[in-house]
């Protein structure tokens, strides 16, 4: 038997491969299922910025998304 890494790119994907397990055709040795963390989360304290470089960080994003509405 031959041992291969699968890269998941569709949610769907998984009840294909447990039908296939279920089949006894393939055998998952991990699953890696974890929650994903808010993108707010992941970058917290990211950026190390004065507390004036932050306020004006905060006024651009602003003004930014402010131009798209």
């Amino acid at each position: 038997m031959e041992t291969i890494l699968l890269q998941i790119n569709d949610h769907n994907a998984y009840k294909l491969i447990e039908d296939l397990e279920a089949l006894h055709l393939v055998k998952v040795l991990k699953k890696d299922i974890q929650p994903k963390k808010k993108l707010s989360e992941r970058f917290a304290g990211s950026l190390k910025l004065t507390t004036a470089q932050y306020n004006n960080f905060q006024n651009e994003i602003t003004e930014g998304r402010s131009e798209w509405i």
